[in-house]
């Protein structure tokens, strides 16, 4: 009897395991479901678009970095020599709006002594920097001239980058050649290949390979700075040049046969 008892307590676990395995395979709503996608067909090309870029804003950033050995010196020096760094600029007809300030800090200087293993401060520097934007591009040498003769021994020129001030026209010109060129490329492959070329099913734009890179400010793309060149007898010399923005695309048409 307990033999039979124990066949049937089993058969009913089975049977009961069964049922719980069936029914989490049946797919019941809120169950969550596996969908496989399918891969776009089609007969794929690639094309490339390049357009030649000449720059319209200049962005410099510059300032006034003053050392004294206490803080109220220091901070009165920069804010003196950055004072005459600003009337220079609006001198030049720099609008207060592409004037921003970029950086600002007060930092102690300090001497570590090895015979007493402590740190003596010997002063401050004061570091006062601004990004300015010049939409007149002839014009940035005079204006890295004045700030120079403006802030003395103070001045600091941290950088100058060329830029296109709106892009996407450049872009929207790269994107229409490089569409044409996979277009007369998938043209040529289906002569070659005897078929007809179909209509597009699928594209994709690829990263924009451009000498167009780096930071950039308000969206505005950086090209990279030409050379500075120093001369005590003559005006500071910038040559802006040219650039290319390149686009790639991927395109997929139709073959029919």
């Amino acid at each position: 009897m307990k033999n039979k008892w124990s066949v049937f307590i089993l058969t009913s676990l089975c049977v009961l395991l069964l049922a719980t395995f069936l029914t989490g395979c049946s797919g019941t709503v809120g169950e969550t479901q596996v969908q496989v996608g399918q891969q776009p067909e089609g007969f794929w090309v690639s094309g490339t678009g390049e357009v030649t870029v000449t720059p319209n804003l200049a962005t410099i950033s510059l300032g006034i970095q003053s050392t004294e050995k206490n803080v109220a010196d220091t901070q009165m020096k920069a804010a003196d020599g950055m004072s005459k760094l600003m009337q220079a600029l609006k001198d030049s007809r720099i609008d207060t709006k592409d004037i921003q300030t970029g950086y600002f800090s007060i930092d102690q200087r300090t001497r570590w002594n090895d015979y007493d293993q402590t740190n003596t401060i010997t002063g401050y520097t004061v570091t006062n920097t601004v990004t300015v934007k010049v939409r007149d591009i002839n014009n940035v040498g005079n204006i890295i001239d004045t700030a120079v003769k403006a802030g003395g021994d103070l001045i600091r020129i941290n950088s100058l980058n060329f830029s296109v001030e709106e892009p996407s026209k450049y872009y929207q010109e790269a994107r229409e050649k490089a569409i044409a060129n996979a277009r007369d490329k998938a043209e040529q492959y289906a002569r070659l290949l005897g078929a007809t070329l179909g209509k597009p099913t699928y594209v994709v734009e690829g990263t924009q390979s451009s000498n167009v890179y780096g930071n950039y400010y308000g969206g505005n793309y950086s090209i990279p700075a030409p050379s500075v060149v120093y001369s005590l007898a003559e005006s500071t010399s910038i040559s802006p040049g040219e650039n290319k923005i390149t686009l790639n695309v991927t395109v997929s048409y139709e073959l029919i046969k």
